[in-house]
């Protein structure tokens, strides 16, 4: 008898267990709350589409919050966890907001009521007007806080220099507790803004960009509060942390099995005073870093645009703040100097004195880990380098980007000689952590990071627009500009989450300098970049879109600047105010780039990409009806684990009813850290192979098609280089991207816009003859139908 009542005393205590658990959880869902997974912490519970099917998401975004995707894959049910995303949400428990973030930029608009502050935000974000003024406002108008600040701030000390309060330290950060140290401007700073409503900002965790409402402490009205930049400590000493990835290994004696100290050149710091008055030991101070014993560098890139954007960033803060000089540009063949046992001729005559530098002073490798064997290939050029700097050479080797990122201190493990492992959140940062090099330092930064401008907000730098962070071009016609970093999808079969962090976006005032600073230098074109780029202003304070953005560009760049491009889109938020961006504002062109990847939709579930094969034709009906002559580009991946003959076959069918102008395609590779690649049903090298050439196959008919409707038309091209097949012809590209080739001297048309009538079709470019010369035809009369 006392076994079944101990079973009934059981079963009675689990029964009142799980009633508790069920009640618990209909508590944190009445409260609109919900456990992440991942960090076991309590988030909002994001609000629910009403038009989402069978758990995905409707064709086409508005601006509310998009929320979770159930998906059923393999008999196991995974979930996409949305949640909003803080700044803090950029750093990990140990690298925390208050110990790296040190000073904001600040700017502000004080007002008498809460009413009033509400209806100056509202026109900052909508545009309109004030009772009572005559001034209208557009929500393009160039930098409108500033504009209002000049017309309604009730603040004497700030208001003719368009709020401008300037650097404010964070209470919070150890470095910032003595209240007696407070730098000038802090002074000045709390004159106009209490200190506590300065700590109230710093615990909102703002970022760059972001716009907060606060009432003053002691009732004195309302403030709106602009963060221009944050100032960010990543100086090592600071950073050590136990169980950290940032690792410093001083003298080289933390990591076992590195062997005998690697040699690296000496870097120094400089300290060449500041114009503004401000103490030295401020942020503001104008540093210069000074490299003594290293000359040249030598940088390898591969990956994508963002890599491509990531290197010129570099290679201005190695020219613009080390005084380094490129290694290529002593030689005859750029190849000789990615070979450290070739001595070669130097290219010209100013280079003799410097004939016996046959290998840099530092080696940077920017990586790619989207790629199968990504790592392997790194390692595979590294060999040489460290060969070299085993046998006595002083040489600094620094592996970036994404590789960097997702292998960390496994690469000091590998490869001892390596000085510094840099993530590609930390490269405005490179000088100083070279500096820490040069001292014998090797260092490991891959810890999440918030985004800063980094930049030098000295007044008279500051009006000419030269205190952005210094990139070195690599085209002088055309350029690339960031304008949201990390991705924020979790796709089952992508490693750029884990490598490129959360989405991180700029503001747009950050973005519109970087590019009025392009055309004062005589460019025609930029191209946009973000890994998810319609994910655009989802995480900033108030909230924007991307479609805000390409207006807030087209009406504030100059004419001389008169192409604006953008990669990469997402179906699952692609915008219907994109669409008409693009079709209706001047400065767009014409071309979208919309990844598909596959055509099945339960290969789309276990992708966990989001959408259907239903809604993005839909997408595409609404682009053709409302830009027909736009070109439509995509992603395909193809031999997806699991993938049948009949699921692939979709694939092909999405591209026939598309036509693709250009299209990108991948067979599947199993990629660290992701989901799929655990996955048991991977499919053969040869059925991916075999799928890969017909999709090619396929595109590239398609793709001569879609040349062919250029035939006999007259385009605008962009001239942005010799043809290097021929070189009495010139190389652009059209609005919408095609690649055309005609007769011409590069050294006259270089960067020019010039009409081409097109006389001949190929698969991935036109041919033509340059006509009308210095004569650019209106948008309406060069756009026509496209044949379909």
């Amino acid at each position: 008898m006392a076994k079944p009542l101990l079973f009934q005393i059981a079963s009675s205590i689990l029964t009142f267990v799980l009633l508790l658990v069920y009640l618990h959880a209909k508590v944190i869902e009445a409260l609109g709350l919900s456990l992440h997974p991942a960090s076991s912490t309590i988030w909002p519970t994001p609000p629910r589409s009403k038009s989402r099917t069978r758990g995905l998401h409707s064709t086409f975004q508005t601006d509310e919050d998009t929320a979770g995707v159930d998906i059923h894959s393999h008999d196991r049910k995974m979930k996409n966890y949305w949640f909003p995303i803080k700044p803090a949400d950029a750093l990990s428990p140990s690298n925390g907001y208050d110990s790296i973030v040190k000073s904001a930029y600040l700017r502000h608009i004080l007002v008498a009521s809460e009413e009033m502050a509400d209806l100056v935000m509202d026109i900052y974000i909508k545009g309109g007007s004030i009772p009572g003024k005559d001034n209208t406002y557009g929500p393009t108008d160039g930098d409108l806080f500033t504009r209002l600040a000049r017309d309604v701030s009730l603040c004497a000390n700030s208001r003719e220099d368009g709020g401008k309060i300037g650097w404010v330290d964070n209470p919070g950060n150890q470095f910032n507790d003595d209240k007696d140290k407070l730098n000038k401007t802090n002074r000045v700073g709390y004159g106009m803004i209490d200190p506590d409503l300065i700590k109230r900002l710093f615990e909102e965790r703002v970022k760059g960009g972001d716009v907060l409402k606060l009432q003053a402490t002691e009732g004195n009205g309302w403030h709106l509060i602009r963060v221009d930049d944050l100032h960010i400590d990543v100086q090592p000493s600071t950073m050590a942390t136990s169980g950290s990835k940032n690792v410093i290994n001083k003298k080289r004696n933390k990591l076992k099995g590195l062997g005998t100290i690697p040699l690296s050149p000496t870097f120094r710091k400089l300290d060449v005073g500041n114009n503004n008055g401000i103490d030295n030991d401020d942020m503001q101070s104008k540093t210069i870093y000074s490299v003594p014993n290293a000359q040249y560098y030598k940088i390898l890139t591969t990956g994508c645009q963002m890599n491509v954007a990531d290197s010129e960033r570099i290679m201005g803060v190695l020219e613009g703040e080390l005084g380094l000089k490129s290694l290529d540009s002593l030689y005859d063949d750029e190849n000789d100097a990615m070979d450290p046992s070739l001595v070669t001729k130097p290219k010209s005559s100013t280079a003799k004195s410097d004939s016996k530098k046959n290998t840099p002073d530092i080696l940077l490798l920017n990586t790619c880990t989207i790629r199968d064997h990504a790592e392997q290939k790194v390692y595979d050029a590294l060999g040489p380098y460290a060969s070299l700097k085993r046998s006595g050479h002083p040489l600094a080797i620094v592996v970036a980007g994404c590789v960097a990122q997702q292998e960390g201190e496994k690469l000091l493990r590998r490869f001892p000689e390596i000085d510094l492992v840099l993530g590609p959140q930390y490269i405005p940062w490179l000088g100083e952590l070279l500096v820490e090099v040069g001292k014998g330092s090797q260092l490991c930064m891959t810890e999440s990071m918030i985004w800063s401008e980094k930049v030098n907000r000295d007044s008279s730098r500051e009006k000419d627009g030269e205190w952005m962070m210094p990139v070195k071009r690599g085209h002088s016609t055309r350029a690339w500009v960031n304008v949201i970093y990390g991705c924020n999808e979790h796709c089952t079969y992508c490693v750029v989450p884990s490598v490129r962090g959360v989405e991180q976006s700029r503001s747009m005032e950050a973005i519109l300098q970087e590019c009025l600073q392009l055309a004062d230098s005589g460019y025609k074109e930029v191209t946009l970049l973000g890994q998810n780029i319609d994910a655009y202003g989802r995480d900033m304070s108030p909230r924007r879109t991307f479609a805000d953005l390409l207006h807030y560009l087209n009406d504030n760049l100059p004419p001389g600047l008169s192409r604006i491009r953008y990669v990469t889109s997402h179906p699952r938020y692609f915008s219907e105010r994109v669409i008409d961006a693009v079709a209706n504002l001047d400065k767009i062109c014409e071309c979208f780039h919309v990844p598909f990847q596959a055509g099945d939709d339960q290969v789309l579930r276990d992708m966990r990409r989001g959408y259907t094969y239903d809604s993005y034709m839909k997408i595409i009906q609404k682009i053709r009806s409302k830009a027909p002559d736009a070109s439509i580009c995509g992603d395909v991946i193809v031999g997806f684990p699991g993938e049948s003959e009949e699921q692939f076959k979709r694939t092909l069918d999405l591209m026939e009813e598309v036509k693709f102008d250009n299209l990108n395609t991948f067979a599947y590779s199993p990629r660290p850290n992701t989901e799929a690649a655990d996955w048991v049903n991977q499919i053969p090298p040869e059925v991916q192979s075999d799928r890969l050439q017909r999709v090619q196959s396929l595109a590239a008919e398609h793709a001569l098609q879609r040349s062919q409707r250029y035939l006999g038309r007259e385009v605008e091209v962009l001239v942005e280089d010799r043809n290097p097949k021929n070189g009495d012809e010139v190389m652009g590209r059209t609005r919408q991207g095609r690649q055309v080739f005609f007769p011409g001297d590069v050294n006259e048309l270089k960067g020019e816009l010039v009409m081409v009538e097109i006389l001949e079709a190929r698969t991935w470019s036109l041919v033509g003859r340059k006509v009308i010369p210095g004569n650019v035809l209106e948008r309406s009369e060069y756009t026509t139908q496209s044949n379909m």
